[in-house]
């Protein structure tokens, strides 16, 4: 980890970025910029997985009781990719968070996941905001706008938002995003004005986040049939938006 960096990006979970943000991170990288990776629900799940739902996902990432540890692994290869560094926070991804009791899963459905953020976990808001404060000095800080509702990516924006960074921007949640309007829904329910920034994309730049995006394995099947489908998707999406967006409140 260096002393300083240009820009940092706050990942729910440890593929956010590369799918949001991956060819401005290769831009950056590129331009001698110094970037950093945090994700903030990369820690290791439970000895016994909480709930049947935990153990679906599992089954569907080939995965074993080494989930995460294998995802950390696919995460350091793709920022190796893009020229990033990265840090692996320790709370355990939403699937395998319980009550304080332990003996009940917070989130059992994909309704639960993409729904309302569980009561007993707000003091998480805090205690993520405490981690963000004590990482390196930064220009800007870039945290998910929270597309889709997933309650990892609404803890982590509500946390990036409780540290009052002076230079605090917001991606859009990409595959979230892609759906017809998602991301102008997010920002209407929320009654602000907003500043959209686009990052435009070099051939190298996109190449690389294709390729980043390809060394989390494990995730491929969760949103395509191949990696082929993966590369057109990501493509098409760049071109329509004309590179990747940033989000400022004004």
């Amino acid at each position: 980890m260096k002393p300083a960096y240009d820009t940092i990006y706050l990942a729910p979970h440890l593929d956010d970025v590369a799918l949001s943000c991956g060819g401005q991170v290769f831009l950056l990288a590129e331009a001698e910029r110094p970037v950093l990776i945090v994700t903030v629900m990369a820690g290791d799940p439970p000895h016994l997985l909480p709930s049947d739902y935990a153990r679906s996902l599992h089954d569907r990432w080939q995965f074993q009781m080494d989930a995460a540890a294998m995802r950390r692994a696919e995460d350091a290869r793709a920022c190796r990719i893009l020229g990033a560094d990265y840090i692996h926070w320790g709370i355990p991804d939403c699937i395998y968070r319980t009550l304080p009791q332990g003996n009940q899963s917070l989130y059992n459905s994909d309704e639960e996941l993409f729904g309302d953020i569980h009561v007993t976990e707000m003091g998480l808001v805090e205690m993520i905001a405490g981690y963000i404060q004590d990482l390196p000095p930064h220009e800007r800080l870039i945290a998910p706008l929270g597309v889709g509702n997933h309650v990892d990516h609404q803890l982590t924006r509500l946390a990036a938002e409780q540290t009052n960074a002076q230079r605090l921007l917001f991606y859009e949640d990409y595959p979230y995003a892609s759906e017809p309007g998602a991301v102008t829904a997010t920002a209407r329910v929320e009654n602000s004005s907003w500043e959209v920034f686009t990052v435009p994309l070099s051939e190298a730049a996109l190449g690389a986040k294709v390729k980043a995006i390809a060394a989390y394995e494990s995730q491929l099947s969760t949103f395509y049939r191949d990696l082929a489908e993966m590369e057109q998707a990501v493509r098409q999406y760049s071109n329509a938006a004309g590179g990747e967006r940033l989000w400022r409140r004004v």
